[in-house]
């Protein structure tokens, strides 16, 4: 989820540019998209409060679930319809000059086209490009030197994970060679709390970043922002789950399981009657031939059994015929337990992926969907070692490879038939996760559970942020989200603000990780670094001072501010826009 620092364009020169080219002061930020992302993100563009000039650019064939720009338009909003994103339609719409293009379509290789042809319009713009494929990502961030790469899904993961555990998902971000992550404050020790990101502030509410507990004050239940040290990364997902459950691994126990699981009575009755005639004959062989001693006699019949025996010919007829049976039972008594170990181990195997094994069936996550959003869920339960039931209509699905290598039991079925959820066991199940790309299934299997279990928590992807919503409250779901609603405050913060690092987010709300760099002539060039300490506004968790590369991560709060430093808060959305204004000179704040 974090965001890659780009070459940042010097301000005064950015706003020159503008000036020169429109007779509007105001920067020119352009969307393009074909799916609900592009109107949630424009919206949220209009609405961040900032002066700015808004063009939108949509495919004739926009599809039917996105919202209508009605409203958009009558705040200003430019929609433009064209059928190809190339050099004509970017000009037309007035691409030169702009401070910042974000393609959002639903297709890598088309928003890779637009990013090139962009460029030939306009070389000194930042773009922001959503993209799908990770190892294309990688090469278009090297590719273009004022980029932001994002993936909707990798952003809206975190958030369906956290929701599916009601608890806190796993945020990373890392800078300056730390790696800082969100976790509750009893999970972590207090000497890797940065900071606090969410305390109690009455019934049913939360404050966002407030001040620091005093000594000996201790907030239950809150959010904070540790450092990751020392964890130890080499325990499998095996090890993990029995670690949840109270247990802990024992491998002597795989053979008990094995026997457990394998042998049935088909296979118990045919061994006990092969090892009763080899006892018996056993015995009579060891009788008739003169064996002395327990230990002799359990030997002899061990080698007849396997058929390396050597019974002499003049030995008496009982002999020679108890020769004879022992050497069949062992002949029939070998295959036997061949195939109930072999039944056993495969049973046990298949066990295992159903979560008998490990007795942890009863607390699984029943994820419907494996698209580009659900594998991504499905990567992350397991990176925590939670036990999963995927249910895909296709067995060629995005995330059916990935289920296979993580050892997930996938059932190909359609989640809206109430056999197919019963089949993942969603009555003992911990959550039901619905993914899916088609709203109708996705309601439909969450109904259906609902009815076969009222008690279920239930996640619920849908495409309309405004149906979700009513979804949610007609039907009694836990949470219903959009996944456009969840990623388009992470690209909007991409396009204007360049000094973002990462965005959190936190409970219903999202605040971001970014720099702040002290210009000379600036309100902070000379103030005190407590001065950026705001609670429930901006906190800071470091800075580095102008000329230098080490990073104070326990700034003195008295120090003086000078051109050039680089503080690092986290901080919601106008807290961060306040000190950004604070820190660029008063001609340049003025016509951003």
């Amino acid at each position: 989820m974090a965001l890659e620092p780009a070459k940042e364009i010097p301000r005064r020169s950015l706003v020159s540019r503008l000036r020169d080219r429109t007779g509007d002061d105001r920067p020119h930020y352009l969307v393009c998209g074909a799916d609900a992302l592009v109107w949630t993100l424009a919206e949220e563009l209009i609405s961040s409060g900032r002066p700015l000039r808004l063009t939108v650019i949509v495919p004739p064939d926009l599809r039917p679930d996105v919202p209508g720009f009605d409203d958009l338009q009558a705040r200003g909003v430019r929609v433009i319809t064209a059928a190809r994103l190339d050099e004509p339609t970017f000009r037309d719409a007035g691409l030169a000059g702009a401070a910042a293009l974000a393609l959002v379509m639903p297709d890598d290789m088309v928003n890779l086209h637009a990013a090139l042809c962009a460029r030939a319009v306009e070389g000194d713009l930042r773009l922001v490009i959503r993209m799908f494929t990770t190892g294309l990502a990688q090469g278009v961030r090297r590719l273009f030197t004022d980029c932001a790469v994002l993936s909707d899904a990798g952003m809206a993961a975190p958030a369906f994970v956290a929701s599916a555990l009601g608890g806190v998902a796993p945020t990373h971000f890392r800078y300056a060679g730390r790696t800082l992550y969100v976790a509750r404050r009893g999970e972590v020790a207090e000497s890797s709390v940065v900071l606090t990101l969410t305390a109690p502030a009455g019934e049913a509410e939360i404050a966002v970043l407030p001040a620091e507990p005093g000594p000996g004050e201790r907030i239950p239940s809150d959010l904070v922002l540790a450092e990751a040290v020392g964890r130890s990364a080499g325990e499998d997902a095996a090890t993990r789950r029995l670690a949840r459950a109270g247990r802990r691994y024992r491998p002597w126990l795989s053979l008990r399981r094995v026997l457990r699981v394998g042998v049935t009575r088909k296979l118990l009755i045919p061994v006990l009657i092969a090892l009763v005639v080899m006892v018996a004959a056993g015995a009579v062989l060891a009788g008739r031939t003169g064996v002395h001693g327990f230990w002799e006699s359990v030997y002899l019949t061990l080698l007849t059994v396997v058929g390396s025996s050597d019974v002499e010919p003049d030995r008496n007829p009982v002999a020679q015929a108890a020769q004879v049976v022992l050497t069949i039972a062992g002949v029939a008594l070998i295959p036997l337990i061949t195939a109930a170990i072999v039944d056993g181990v495969v049973k046990a195997r298949l066990a295992r992926d159903r979560g008998e094994v490990l007795g942890l069936h009863a607390d699984h996550v029943v994820l419907v969907g494996l698209g580009n959003v659900g594998t991504r869920v499905l990567r992350q339960l397991d990176d925590l070692g939670i036990d999963v039931v995927a249910i895909d209509r296709a067995p060629d699905a995005r995330g059916a490879r990935v289920a296979d290598e993580l050892g997930v039991p996938l059932i190909v079925g359609d989640a809206s038939r109430e056999e197919i959820l019963r089949a993942a066991s969603i009555d003992t199940c911990r959550a039901l996760l619905v993914l899916s790309t088609d709203d109708a299934v996705n309601l439909q299997a969450a109904l259906h559970a609902r009815a076969a279990r009222p008690d279920i928590r239930l996640v619920l992807r849908l495409f309309d942020d405004d149906f979700a919503r009513r979804v949610g409250d007609a039907f009694n779901i836990n949470i219903s989200r959009s996944v456009s609603r969840l990623c388009a405050p992470i690209f909007a913060a991409a396009m204007l603000d360049r000094e973002v690092l990462a965005t959190i987010p936190v409970d219903r709300h999202a605040v971001l990780v970014a720099t702040v760099q002290v210009l000379a002539g600036s309100a902070l060039d000379g103030a005190p670094l407590a001065s950026l300490d705001r609670p429930r506004s901006a906190r800071v968790i470091s800075m580095r001072a102008a000329g230098e590369e080490w990073v104070d991560w326990s700034p003195d709060r008295r120090r003086v501010l000078a051109a050039g430093d680089e503080v690092v808060v986290v901080a919601r959305r106008a807290g961060l826009r306040a000190l950004l204004q604070e820190a660029t000179p008063a001609l340049e704040s003025a016509g951003q």
